[in-house]
């Protein structure tokens, strides 16, 4: 048999899978064939009950997978039919009016089945990251130089010209007072006024040295009713925000400085000025040294995510020993013990008075006050531990050895 003549479309009329050679001689214009039953439809013949339609056979493999992926899938239409799979049967297992092809559908062989949740397959080790060295997040050489050479300063100043000394102190106030009112100007849009500030800030540490605790006094509340007046050449819109910016900087610079000034007034005031720095710089570094090598538990993470309780503890010991050597060699009349309590009290003032200027630096969102200092920041950043410890270590020296 031709097989072009199965893969023509049957005649209209006709049901597709019924219809036979009797058929397609009748549409291909040759008649009916002689002995054969009248054409009609395929229901009708007495061969009937041998023919059954054909399969249809579905796109997708019963498997699930893709059938481009299976040779032996058939779909429909016929042109991707194979010839294995349906091929003419031979005359005597067909008669006229039955059907014609058999269907053979290959068997395919079984596929693995696939796990739900198939196991993910072992990650390649990664070579484990070379420990990080600890940073002191600031330039270590340039921070040393600076200190050194202010050290040297003040040391020369202090023991050959103690007027010298009271001025480096006038100069580190106004550049303080000068750091402190543009970061709140550029920040909070306040407006403390610094000239009062400077001059009431420079008179404040002369009188202090000059007329003791009672010019400081005076001097104080002289630069404070200043700056009330000076601001009230501008407009009234935040004026008393201003002002009291202006009398707490007048305060939290200049009258803490005066201090230094008044221990300078003793007969060893150098030496007392001396220990003064010593203990607050060793208190910081051991502070430091502490924290950055052995620092796990943080101290006040809010205000100053550097600080640990073991740098605290750093502290206090460094500044204990230092403060019992230097009340027994360095101030006159003074005793080992009292040099234990005095350290104390000046790791504690200390690290109050680092924490109190960092709660000011996140207040108007800044790292540091200045750059003028390289390594270091700004004056401000320098003296944030000093200004809180010296009315300290002037009251517990005058309670020790007396104000002579």
């Amino acid at each position: 048999m031709n097989d072009s003549s199965w893969a023509s479309p049957p005649p209209a009329g006709t049901q597709a899978g019924y219809w036979g050679p009797t058929d397609q001689g009748a549409y291909q214009g040759q008649g009916p064939v002689q002995g054969a039953a009248p054409a009609g439809p395929a229901y009708d013949a007495p061969e009937a009950q041998q023919t059954r339609p054909m399969p249809i056979v579905p796109d997708v493999p019963a498997h699930g997978g893709n059938q481009d992926d299976d040779p032996g899938a058939a779909r429909l239409g016929g042109p991707s039919f194979r010839d294995e799979a349906y091929r003419p049967m031979a005359p005597d297992q067909a008669s006229f009016g039955a059907e014609t092809f058999r269907h053979e559908t290959p068997s395919a062989p079984p596929h693995a089945a696939v796990p739900q949740n198939p196991e993910p397959m072992p990650a390649a080790p990664q070579p484990a990251p070379a420990p990080q060295k600890k940073s002191a997040g600031r330039d270590l050489g340039a921070a040393i130089g600076v200190a050194v050479g202010l050290g040297v300063v003040i040391v020369a100043s202090l023991f050959i010209v103690k007027a010298v000394f009271v001025g480096v102190i006038a100069v580190a106030v106004v550049v303080g007072l000068w750091e402190l009112t543009s970061r709140l100007q550029e920040r909070k849009q306040i407006k403390a006024p610094l000239v009062p500030l400077a001059i009431g800030g420079a008179a404040m540490v002369v009188a202090g040295y000059v007329r003791g605790p009672e010019g400081a006094w005076v001097a104080m509340a002289l630069t404070a009713l200043a700056v009330l007046v000076w601001r009230m050449t501008e407009p009234p819109e935040g004026y008393l925000r201003d002002v009291t910016a202006g009398v707490f900087a007048a305060f939290y610079v200049p009258f803490l400085a005066t201090f230094v000034a008044l221990m300078l007034t003793a007969a060893d005031g150098a030496q007392r000025v001396l220990a003064f720095f010593l203990l607050t710089v060793v208190s910081d570094t051991g502070a430091y040294a502490v924290g950055w090598r052995f620092g796990k538990h943080k101290l006040a993470p809010r205000i100053s995510p550097g600080k640990t309780r073991e740098g605290l503890l750093g502290a206090v010991s460094f500044a204990m020993v230092v403060g019992a050597l230097c009340m027994e060699f360095l101030i006159d009349g003074g005793h080992w013990w009292q040099g234990l309590l005095l350290g104390l009290a000046v790791a504690a003032s200390a690290t109050l008075g680092d924490l109190g200027e960092s709660m000011i630096k996140r207040d108007l969102g800044i790292k540091d006050m200045g750059t003028l200092l390289p390594g270091h920041g700004g004056i401000m950043d320098r003296l944030d531990s000093l200004l809180p410890t010296a009315p300290v270590v002037w009251l517990l020296l005058v309670l020790f050895v007396g104000s002579g």
